[in-house]
């Protein structure tokens, strides 16, 4: 390891401490309910993807902070540490966010070459980090038409909210980080092509959300969205 990698490290942990204390801090000061503060932290833990790409350049330590907090997120799930993320209905999702993000990373993120797909990875865990939590949040504040698919209830309002969401972060991930400093090695698409990806990834996003049991969608959210890109990305030769 490197002094960069140190440094990257201590960075990433500082972060993920101060999205918890400032969390907490609206939770008890202002009152802030936990439903929106556990959002708050979701979004943004997830949005520190772009922070471990470009503080790392090797796969590696980059995943060490979001490995690292499999087993912190089971602790605060299991003994409550952490009011700002503690619902009524809390479920280990942290776990699996935590999960999804160490194992798509370690999967596709190759900044080193021959070929770097993070961009797949990155598309998956937008969709988990902005369209489920827009549709929590729209959907326990705006939904009025409920439906069941299974144990999993949902919004009509809510699914509306995850498709739109994540349709539009898929296709500016897909447009913006392919080529970039983050992701020099990669292809980018073409505004067509990144949008019609965005549609087909996004509407099984959407279902997936929709029929996960209680916080396995973060988990089943990103991974079935970076395998619809993937898919579709590999075989753009029989469409074009």
């Amino acid at each position: 390891m490197t002094n960069n990698d140190f440094i990257g490290l201590a960075i990433s942990y500082i972060y993920a401490i101060s999205l918890l204390v400032l969390g907490e801090g609206l939770r008890r000061l202002f009152d802030v309910k936990p439903d929106l503060t556990r959002k708050m932290i979701h979004i943004g833990a997830g949005m520190w993807v772009f922070g471990v790409l470009r503080l790392f350049n090797h796969w590696e330590i980059g995943i060490i902070p979001f490995a690292t907090f499999i087993g912190l997120n089971y602790l605060f799930y299991r003994y409550r540490f952490i009011g700002a993320m503690d619902t009524q209905d809390s479920s280990p999702g942290t776990v699996y966010f935590a999960i999804s993000v160490t194992l798509l990373f370690g999967l596709l993120w190759r900044p080193d070459g021959p070929v770097d797909s993070v961009a797949i990875a990155v598309a998956g865990i937008m969709a988990m980090t902005w369209g489920d939590a827009l549709a929590a949040l729209i959907g326990r504040r705006f939904g009025q038409h409920k439906y069941q698919v299974g144990n999993s209830v949902r919004s009509w309002e809510g699914s509306a909210a995850m498709f739109v969401a994540s349709t539009v972060v898929i296709s500016l991930v897909l447009l913006l980080l392919p080529g970039s400093s983050l992701s020099p090695l990669a292809t980018p698409l073409s505004l067509g092509l990144a949008l019609l990806t965005a549609v087909v990834a996004a509407t099984f996003a959407t279902l997936v959300e929709a029929v996960s049991p209680h916080g396995t969608d973060n988990l089943s959210v990103p991974l079935v969205t970076a395998g619809v890109v993937w898919v579709i990305k590999q075989n753009l030769h029989l469409f074009f």
